[in-house]
């Protein structure tokens, strides 16, 4: 065996084969794996040798073991399990002396990140959070954009309208996803990152406002220090433009500034596999990048909507109508 050690919690998931392909892409080993579920021959592609666990007490004695070799011990555990148990897996890479590579949301409430950052304290080792926006091309080109002409200009005022349809089925809403103790609801379990995208190139928020709630579709407008941001958010299929429709897709991402869209529909495949290579140079978003993000979709969760009031995204109109 060569490389760095690896241990994965939630291996059966849809972003799962990405991290282990990460992993791998990036000269790692993937030592042991654990989920309840056990149908995951994907790990045949990638960690064929792999351990695999489906109870927590088993793999937690497994990583407690390793940890005791000095030559085995695993060194990140990677978490893509359900949204409202990250902070309690990523407690337990950092207890097991581990650092922990976790999927957005980081956790669900901001207070998490707090207890958080006294456990990397007392552990010594650090939380990551896949923020994978920020290291795509189209939007670090945008960030660069906005930001040399923030400095000509610092009071200048961007008009965004963010616009995310991912079609998904009556399964969801029968899943952990669709239960918003669990996943958050929609604004945070689709959103989270464009959200901290948007935060990260045009500042951080200064007014919250919820147009419209409902479980598959969200929106609202938020002021940012340089933007002003309407969002819709939606798993409804019927909500997708026809032109996308008929053209056989069942996803829509559209970002806009100043009426100009941004392109960014490809580029996405390599970018848990950059995200590691950026973890792994000694760079990676942490607890504290991930702060902005968080507290916008807590406080999303918490707000009573509005109605079709001020300024709407115009999406919202095929919700009410």
């Amino acid at each position: 065996m060569s490389g760095i050690n690896f241990g994965l919690i939630g291996a059966s998931g849809y972003i799962a084969p990405r991290h282990m392909r990460a992993i791998k892409d990036t000269g790692n080993e993937l030592i042991a794996a654990l989920d309840p579920y056990d149908g995951i021959g994907i790990m045949d592609s990638y960690f064929p040798q792999a351990y695999f666990f489906t109870e927590y007490e088993r793999f937690d004695r497994f990583v407690d073991k390793w940890r005791r070799n000095g030559n085995k011990k695993i060194e990140y555990i990677a978490i893509t399990t359900p949204n409202y148990l990250h902070d309690s897996h990523i407690r337990f890479a950092l207890r097991s002396g581990a650092n922990a590579i976790c999927e957005k949301p980081l956790v669900l409430n901001p207070h998490n990140i707090d207890q958080l950052k006294i456990i990397e304290e007392e552990s010594g080792k650090k939380v990551f959070n896949i923020l994978q926006l920020r290291l795509h091309e189209s939007i670090v080109a945008l960030k660069n954009k906005i930001s040399k002409e923030l400095l000509q200009n610092p009071d200048r005022i961007y008009d965004v309208d963010l616009t995310y349809l991912t079609s998904r089925g009556k399964w969801y809403f029968i899943s952990w996803k669709g239960d918003e103790d669990k996943s958050g609801g929609v604004a945070t379990n689709i959103g989270v990152h464009f959200f901290d995208m948007l935060s990260w190139i045009f500042g951080p928020i200064e007014e919250n406002i919820v147009h419209l709630k409902q479980p598959d579709a969200n929106a609202g407008y938020m002021r940012l220090k340089n933007a002003n941001v309407r969002w819709f958010l939606s798993v409804n299929y019927d909500y997708i433009p026809e032109n996308i429709k008929n053209s056989g897709k069942r996803t829509f991402r559209s970002i806009k500034v100043d009426g100009d869209e941004i392109e960014f529909s490809d580029g996405f495949t390599d970018l848990h596999t950059k995200s590691y290579e950026h973890i792994l140079s000694g760079e990676g978003f942490g607890l504290d990048e991930a702060r902005n993000s968080i507290n916008i979709v807590s406080s999303i969760r918490k707000m009573s909507p509005i109605g079709l009031r001020g300024e709407y995204h115009p999406f919202c109109k095929k919700v009410v109508e």
